[in-house]
């Protein structure tokens, strides 16, 4: 449990993150840590509904799901803390199952998935990026799961099975920020959570993903408004030394209308309608992706030769001290920025004591800050690799079935 003193602000953020990500799912029944998120909303023992309380301290409540992690937070005024408090530790203690709530929450994510998957333009891209990038890591298959069905045949069982190994107290990290005395708050906490049992959580066993040894690629021909391309390359994790190097280049890239790929090839050369670069930020090794969606009149090969020539500078030269020291500073802008919200410092407290060091927080400024020209163009000609790259291609058709084909290398050969 962490606590951060703000008299600056009226408002208390209570945040609870569990230590539970789609990576920790059976491959057989994917979709379960996203399924949960719903779930516990669902109601327990003393509270049939969360969002009633909340709303009637002045407060709001929300969550997300990710690979590596669940994490839920209210915001309210500091003088009802005791009620998300009230609310986090009911469901923790005694979540309702209900056949009835999870039939509803089942068909709702349910629905999500054919929404946001199965029927947006581009919707099923972390499918194709997933499988194409990992064959041996959970991080094979999306937040969201790999097919609609793990979910529907989701059983009672199956529920308060994943709930008893996951949901537990030792495996959760509880942050309150924001106007509150602490003797007083960590009394509240004692009171409301004190006599949770702990439970037996299973220890994390993942396989490593293996360098990758060849180039990837991958043709999607699917109902899409115009063709797409992702080059999708290995990088770090969020804890190793070179994360902050990985996450300056993607800033290099693609991150405003002075970016290298933006500026260049967007604007000068138009080569580009859309085009961007980003990285998953990952607890275990993650991705840098670069997509873009080429102009009118532009094939595929004349887009993504632009893109290598971008990466080429990258790694055949150091760039200049000024263009980092830009980047740097934008970062240090945003981190500073971000850190005025409660609820951001609450989700970041939280995050970093989860990957064992909540101090990390106060460095990070000086962690972007001690990234070198030198340091950039070694990890760029690291990540930049070709064998290290999959290559995604949505090529706009429409077919006559209305069926999406598909055209992959599944097999990893020499070139």
């Amino acid at each position: 449990m962490l606590l951060h003193e703000d008299k600056s602000t009226p408002m208390v953020a209570v945040n609870i993150l569990y230590d539970i990500g789609s990576k920790d799912e059976n491959p057989e029944k994917t979709g379960f840590a996203h399924l949960f998120e719903h779930l516990m909303f669902g109601g327990s023992a003393n509270i049939p509904d969360f969002d009633d309380p909340i709303q009637m301290a002045g407060g709001e409540n929300n969550a997300f799901t990710n690979s590596d992690m669940t994490n839920f937070y209210e915001v309210l005024p500091a003088e009802n803390l005791e009620v998300a408090l009230w609310l986090e530790s009911d469901r923790m203690l005694s979540l309702n199952f209900d056949e009835k709530v999870l039939e509803t929450q089942r068909k709702v994510v349910v629905e999500e998935f054919k929404e946001t998957c199965l029927n947006e333009p581009y919707g099923d891209v972390w499918h194709h990026i997933s499988d194409l990038a990992y064959k041996v890591h959970p991080y094979r298959w999306p937040t969201i799961g790999l097919e609609p069905k793990h979910v529907e045949d989701a059983r009672m069982d199956d529920v308060k099975d994943f709930f008893f190994k996951f949901y537990r107290p030792n495996n959760a990290i509880l942050v309150i920020a924001g106007n509150v005395e602490p003797t007083k708050t960590l009394k509240l906490v004692d009171k409301w959570f004190g006599d949770i049992p702990a439970g037996e959580v299973p220890l994390r066993r993942l396989q490593f993903e293996p360098p990758q040894p060849v180039f990837r690629e991958k043709v999607v021909e699917a109902k899409v408004p115009v063709d797409a391309l992702y080059l999708v390359f290995h990088t770090c994790a969020r804890t190793h030394p070179d994360f902050y190097a990985v996450d300056l280049l993607s800033d290099v890239l693609a991150s405003g209308p002075s970016s290298r790929l933006y500026r260049r090839l967007l604007k000068e050369k138009k080569l580009f309608n859309h085009i961007d670069c980003y990285i998953t930020a990952s607890n275990d090794p993650g991705l840098l992706i670069v997509e873009g969606k080429p102009s009118n009149g532009v094939t595929m090969e004349a887009a993504e030769a632009a893109i290598w020539e971008e990466i080429a500078q990258l790694t055949d030269q150091p760039i200049a001290q000024q263009e980092l020291e830009k980047i740097v500073n934008k970062s240090e802008s945003s981190l500073v920025f971000s850190e005025v919200s409660v609820l951001n410092k609450a989700i970041n407290l939280a995050f970093f004591e989860l990957v064992g060091d909540a101090s990390i927080i106060n460095r990070e400024v000086n962690l972007y800050q001690e990234v070198t020209v030198e340091e950039m163009q070694r990890v760029a000609k690291e990540v930049f690799k070709k064998e290290n790259c999959s290559r995604l291609v949505y090529k706009a058709t429409l077919p006559k079935s209305g069926a999406i084909l598909v055209r992959a290398d599944d097999e990893d050969e020499d070139e």
